[in-house]
């Protein structure tokens, strides 16, 4: 059986069992849900980077499915390709992945159905350096201890939004199961370092970032439009993996909901001032969304 090794351990998230699950249990405790839910949750946003930056909103989502749903079969997780240059999404079809919490299996039956539609295509060794769903994986273990993964890495391509209609719709005819998808991705890199900087670089351009840059790739996940959501993001550059974020929304979209749920929002700068004291030129944002 291939079982993926993680490769951001010890670097975005604790490499020993004791120290991550000390962190998880951190992150679940730094933001409260304070929004109205839907009954049940078929899908999410969650951001990606190092778990002091981001794993609090990434957190979030995953306890706020953990709230509304009793249980999770399978977690579909659409990742963002920040190295893979193919053009259709690539399933992880089989075996396991291992974190310092140990393995969790792959959901082999859907991975076959997704892969029956000819959105996708397998091709383990794609995820073999993307952390996108790396990062994701041992909040599942610890939250839902019996649950089985789907990694698909997204580009954002224009078989982005038929995978998540037909991810929606093998969910959506199987009654036994249940399955919730979630879409990786960090909002606009900022500043010099990210060598993006239309609106110059004092705090007004990363205040814009934040609230007008961020805030256009919000208001179309949240009213559920996966196909402008891929367009602005390639204009505004306001997604680094804008392919997982409208995979998502199209599933949701095609299971039924007709919006989603702002549950935080934040940025790399904003945790460094409240974490550290400190600021910087540069900032990535976060948001979590659930569906």
């Amino acid at each position: 059986m291939q079982t993926r090794q993680p490769i951001v351990a010890g670097q975005f998230y604790p490499g020993r069992r004791d120290s991550c699950i000390d962190e998880i249990n951190d992150c679940l405790q730094q933001e409260k849900l304070t929004r109205t839910l839907p009954e049940t949750i078929v899908a999410g946003i969650v951001p990606h980077a190092g778990w002091s930056f981001s794993g609090a909103l990434a957190a979030l989502v995953f306890s706020a499915v953990k709230q509304q749903n009793e249980h999770v079969d399978t977690f579909c997780l659409f990742g963002a390709a920040h190295g893979y240059y193919g053009q259709s999404p690539a399933v992880y079809e089989k075996g396991a992945w291992m974190t310092p919490l140990g393995e969790i299996a792959v959901d082999g039956d859907l991975a076959a159905a997704v892969l029956d539609t000819g959105t996708a295509v397998s091709d383990s060794r794609a995820h073999s350096s993307e952390h996108s769903i790396e990062v994701q994986v041992p909040f599942i273990q610890h939250l839902f201890a019996d649950a089985r993964i789907l990694p698909i890495l997204v580009p954002p391509t224009e078989q982005v939004v038929p995978l998540g209609e037909a991810v929606g719709e093998i969910i959506g005819g199987d009654s036994q199961k249940k399955v919730v998808c979630i879409g990786s991705t960090d909002l606009t890199h900022y500043g010099p370092g990210y060598r993006f900087t239309p609106m110059g670089t004092s705090a007004d351009a990363l205040k814009w970032a934040h609230e007008v840059n961020d805030g256009q790739f919000i208001d179309l996940a949240v009213k559920l439009e996966p196909e402008e959501l891929l367009a602005n993001a390639a204009e505004n550059l306001n997604a680094c993996g804008a392919g997982a974020a409208a995979g998502a929304v199209a599933a949701a979209e095609k299971l039924g909901r007709t919006k989603g749920v702002l549950l935080a929002q934040t940025n790399s700068n904003e945790v460094m001032v409240k974490k550290m004291g400190t600021s910087s030129s540069d900032s990535v944002g976060y948001a979590a969304i659930v569906f």
